[in-house]
């Protein structure tokens, strides 16, 4: 064939739409539909581990450097949430405060249990000069089992920087998911 114009400098949207009209009806459909079953396996596999580790966020990355250096932003925690266990001092918790969309991961450093088996607590970051108390909601000074999501039982270092990139740079995150979307969809088989 002939050299193009303007050299090779990659593929144009021109390019992209041609070979979306090339490929039959029949490859499209099942590329979408390849997709889809990526998609339902992945949340599959999410309600799987929320079942069995008993938490509603089974998996959270640290998005702050509050817990340093036990553990750094980007790390990833893998969670458990067992009733039974009973709650200690030292032990690592991700809870949720009213208010606030986003879990906080911080060590109890102060438990209170009450003889009908109540347990108030209270944390602290690790690198935080102060406890928690200003964090909880207005008038809130202890947390109780219910604020709990889990705790962290395991940890992958780092393995969240790309879920940080993405809060941090919007534009990132649908960049790749355009290029996600782009690669499944035009997947030769080989």
């Amino acid at each position: 064939g002939w050299p193009r114009s303007g050299g090779t400098r990659g593929r144009t949207a021109m390019d992209l739409f041609g070979d979306l009209r090339r490929m039959n009806k029949r490859q499209l459909y099942y590329q979408v539909l390849n997709f889809a079953m990526i998609v339902s396996s992945a949340l599959m596999i999410w309600k799987g581990l929320i079942v069995v580790t008993g938490s509603e966020s089974p998996i959270v990355v640290v998005l702050s450097g509050s817990m340093e250096p036990a553990f750094h932003r980007g790390d990833l925690l893998f969670l458990t949430n067992f009733h039974d266990d009973p709650i200690r001092a030292g032990e690592i918790v991700v809870f949720k405060v009213e208010g606030r969309d986003i879990p906080i991961v911080h060590r109890v450093i102060k438990v209170h249990e009450k003889g009908n088996g109540n347990i108030k607590f209270l944390t602290k970051g690790d690198n935080n000069e102060v406890d928690d108390r200003g964090l909880y909601k207005e008038g809130q000074n202890w947390l109780e089992k219910k604020d709990v999501v889990g705790r962290a039982r395991g940890f992958l270092p780092y393995v969240g920087m790309v879920t940080i990139i993405m809060n941090d740079y919007p534009k990132f995150k649908y960049a790749l998911l355009a290029v996600m979307g782009a690669y499944v969809l035009l997947k030769r088989e080989s």
